[in-house]
């Protein structure tokens, strides 16, 4: 279901509307910058002045009954360790456990390990005439990097990034009573888990069972079984997903702009931009959800508490109030700061790491192939209520 030219209509579940969503949140900004869905009732912000300051007001809009829509209207209680569905105190314990993990140094120190993994995936492809840079790369190296990190065995690793993919698939028009579905890997996480316990090595796995943390009652302790068991399902989650939705959007992008891409082709210097920009243009997990804390207003409207409330952070990224010319891809624009990442408390802890794969996906994809085009009839979107992208993305070379 699309808007009529008299009322909008904007549902994060409709696939019509995912395809292309940038239409409506357009006119939301101009129209209805507080917007109302009484079909799934919930209110949306979408303009970046107003994304911005609620992403940044955690006591107001809270995280602690989960950041997706339909976790909030479940019910669903977010397991221990899973700190992008906390707020202070606990958020900051168990996230600051990974922080001293995903800094740009250590991130750095990998990434002879994410070229190894692109040269694996990229070298057999060169003179079959194409590639799929979602199945042949998008999927497969931030899978491979995650895992590296996890200590997860090589084996295992689809099958634990398939589980992910599965649980948070839609069916056109319904929402999910409850995405995430739970307990995606963890019964394999457990078993790594007890085998690192036993066989300790340089992993992040290692690192998370050996480290301490001061909880939300000043005590000094390990974290618990199920603290890790939540930790290791959502780095194994937003370490895949997001990274895969960012490299095929580069895929896309510069498949749509051949200006652009030939321009980043010719200038490497442009890479760490052009990732940037292309963050800010097709934002990889575009909606966030919040339960609003108190009664709060937004263009003389109240918004009682207890409500759901969607932050459209792709939505943002594209207003023309914030940016010059916002939906026009540039890949040497000056000003590339967006709200992909989200931004103060919950800013995404992998940012960097996230950065860094898709900088080196596109350079290594570039070293191979500066041209390419887009297998439109063999393309397919992938829908969810978390992150927006492809599924397919096969290209001629």
């Amino acid at each position: 279901m699309t808007d009529t030219a008299d009322e909008i209509y904007y549902d994060p579940y409709d696939f019509e509307i995912d395809a292309n969503p940038h239409p409506v949140w357009r006119r939301m900004r101009d129209e209805a910058p507080l917007y109302r869905n009484e079909k799934h009732d919930f209110w949306a912000l979408s303009r970046f002045a107003d994304v911005e300051a609620a992403l940044q007001d955690w006591r107001t809009y809270s995280s602690a009954k989960g950041t997706l829509l339909e976790l909030i209207k479940s019910g669903w209680q977010p397991p221990n360790g899973m700190f992008i569905f906390e707020d202070p105190p606990l958020h900051d314990a168990h996230r600051k456990l990974l922080s001293r993990v995903f800094t740009p140094r250590r991130m750095a120190a990998i990434e002879p390990q994410i070229r190894s993994y692109c040269t694996r995936s990229l070298d057999p492809l060169v003179g079959s005439g194409g590639f799929d840079f979602v199945a042949d790369l998008g999927s497969q190296m931030p899978m491979r990097v995650i895992g590296m990190l996890l200590g997860i065995p090589e084996e295992d690793q689809e099958a634990i990034r398939d589980g992910v993919d599965e649980s948070l698939k839609l069916q056109e028009g319904e929402a999910p009573s409850q995405s995430l579905k739970g307990t995606f890997g963890q019964d394999a996480f457990a078993e790594y888990i007890a085998w690192r316990r036993k066989h300790p090595t340089d992993d992040l796995m290692t690192e998370l069972l050996n480290t301490s943390l001061e909880d939300e009652d000043g005590r000094e302790r390990r974290l618990r079984d199920d603290e890790l068991l939540a930790y290791l399902q959502l780095l194994a989650g937003a370490g895949n997903e997001t990274t895969t939705r960012l490299i095929g959007w580069t895929g896309y992008l510069l498949g749509e702009h051949p200006d652009q891409r030939a321009r980043v082709a010719r200038d490497r210097s442009l890479i760490e931009n052009t990732i940037e920009e292309v963050l800010r243009f097709e934002a990889p997990s575009p909606v966030q959800a919040r339960y609003v804390t108190r009664d709060v207003e937004h263009h003389g409207i109240r918004v009682p508490a207890g409500s759901s409330i969607l932050l459209v952070n792709g939505s943002a990224n594209r207003d023309a109030r914030r940016y010059p010319d916002p939906d026009r891809l540039d890949v040497g624009r000056k000003d590339t700061h967006h709200l992909s990442f989200g931004t103060g408390l919950h800013f995404c802890i992998g940012a960097n790491l996230a950065r860094l794969e898709g900088c080196v996906a596109l350079d290594e994809v570039l070293k191979r192939w500066p041209d390419w085009q887009i297998d439109h009839e063999r393309a397919k979107r992938a829908h969810t209520s978390t992150v927006r992208g492809w599924e397919r993305l096969p290209v001629r070379v």
